[in-house]
């Protein structure tokens, strides 16, 4: 039998810092030369590419933190399907591995790296394979090698922000992305055919929504007002909701057994699993279009009936067309529109909202906020966020609860009060409001939008702690 931690001996791994604490100069120096070669491999174009089909799906892209036809096409979907796969299993029972061992834990990285490793591989295979992205003649094997880098250079980056900078690779790649895109809904002056509307503002259609509303009102145009200014109110108005929900907390009132008459507050917040489950769940549906989309390119010949087309990898793709039909990239029918998405607010400025769209939207809600739950569950379960976990720090920093006496298993019975249910109402909530932002049509994705603000509150305040630590050297006594 195979001994899984011989093979984990053998994975390359960044060296965590010696110092228990890094100071901010150096988190912010790697976090930025991360940040700066993400944008970099993004410009990279893939060596041996005739034909990109994934173009058609760049929405997907945000949330995959991918740019398709560049070296980084895979983006993180391959760390995330990874993360989704194992807490599945490791959630069901089916595979029993305690993280709340130091073994336990090494033992659940090493199988999550194995599974990372295999679906970079198994995902640059199908991009290829299933024409996603079509390599010349001869280079077949040379595009899936690019892709296959690439992913193992994403996994990295994200392992070296995680140990050396702020935060983790996923969290930033996907802010960096969104923060992208965000700025060129709004401010993009260049259309299609390269034109800049700035040259004749007039006559020239802009692209950007702040230059779109601008227009509308010079020239009129009522429709293009309402679809423009209310694709700006909606994105200022999923931030400040964003912002409010974050500052939802649960304080539990903290007393040093040795020092009578002093006590802290320990927050526990709302979003009790911060962002990661509408992570997991967004990149989910992601991957389920992403996929159905190449499956449906793949599989048309046999189903437009064309016999002498429908052989190979279009033969094989035709079994799996249940995961949805496309049209220039969009899902119409199958698994992939019915857990997607569509923007009501446009359908209903311009009057062509219907019931099943109102059906869709359901779905999606219910979709999300289910996964966004399960995910949560999993991802407290499994990253030393329970109440175990929690008491065992309180007790390490000579905390107890009020009224209590210093007792770890009386500490974690009073916290196992808050974290689940936290945890479980943290979910549905941040499911049902990634859900929501999809559907009043944002500037972008309302999913990267709740993101996005959400990373970058988690930045903020893990940049604060940092400095405020670095400031104080009494602090930093205490924080070792």
């Amino acid at each position: 039998m195979i001994n899984l931690r011989n093979i984990f001996s053998f994975i390359p791994e960044i060296k965590k810092p010696d110092e228990k604490k890094l100071a901010f100069n150096e988190k912010v120096k790697w976090t930025l030369i991360v940040l700066f070669s993400f944008f970099v491999l993004s410009n990279i174009p893939l060596f041996g590419l005739t034909e990109n089909a994934l173009a058609n799906f760049e929405f997907l892209s945000v949330v995959l933190a991918a740019e398709f036809g560049s070296i980084i096409s895979l983006g993180i979907g391959p760390i995330v399907m990874a993360s989704i796969i194992l807490q599945l299993l490791t959630g069901s029972g089916i595979i029993n591995i305690d993280t709340t061992t130091h073994e336990g834990k090494r033992f659940f990285q090493g199988i999550q790296k194995l599974l990372v490793f295999f679906f970079i591989v198994f995902e640059a295979l199908v991009y290829v394979l299933m024409g996603g992205l079509q390599a010349a003649v001869g280079f077949t094997p040379l595009l899936i090698f690019q892709l296959i880098l690439g992913g193992v250079v994403i996994f990295y980056m994200d392992e070296l922000t995680t140990k050396w900078g702020f935060g983790s690779g996923v969290s930033l790649f996907i802010a960096a992305g969104v923060s992208r895109q965000l700025f060129t809904a709004a401010f993009q002056f260049v259309d299609q055919q390269g034109r800049n509307c700035l040259f004749d503002f007039k006559n020239i259609p802009c692209t950007g929504r702040v230059f779109v509303l601008i227009q509308s009102v010079i020239n009129q145009f009522p429709i293009e007002l309402l679809s423009a200014g209310a694709a700006i109110l909606v994105t200022l108005l999923i931030f400040f909701v964003v912002v409010w929900a974050q500052s939802l907390k649960v304080e539990i009132p903290l007393s040093f057994g040795r020092i009578r008459g002093y006590g802290i507050k320990w927050p526990l917040a709302f979003f009790y699993a911060s962002v990661i489950p509408v992570i997991l769940t967004a990149a989910l549906v992601a991957n389920i279009q992403l996929f159905g989309g190449i499956i449906s390119n793949a599989a048309a010949p046999c189903i437009n009936g064309l016999a002498e087309q429908c052989v190979g990898r279009a033969s094989i793709a035709s079994y799996f067309t249940f995961l949805g039909t496309f049209v220039e990239g969009q899902p119409v029918a199958g698994l992939a529109y019915w857990i997607g998405t569509t923007n009501l607010l446009e359908l209903v400025i311009r009057g062509g909202l219907l019931p099943i769209h109102l059906l869709q939207g359901l779905i999606h809600i219910l979709f999300f906020m289910f996964f966004s739950t399960i995910f949560a569950v999993f991802w407290v379960k499994s990253s030393g966020m329970g109440a175990r976990d929690q008491a065992r720090k309180i007790m390490s920093s000579g905390l107890q609860i009020s009224g209590f006496r210093q007792d770890e298993r009386i500490l974690e019975s009073v916290l196992e009060r808050y974290v689940m249910p936290l945890t479980v109402m943290g979910g549905l909530a941040i499911g049902f409001l990634g859900a929501i932002a999809n559907m009043v049509g944002a500037l972008v994705s309302g999913t990267a939008i709740l993101l996005v603000i959400m990373i970058m509150f988690q930045f903020y305040q893990n940049i604060a702690q940092q400095h405020e630590v670095d400031m104080h050297p009494a602090m930093r006594k205490f924080m070792k």
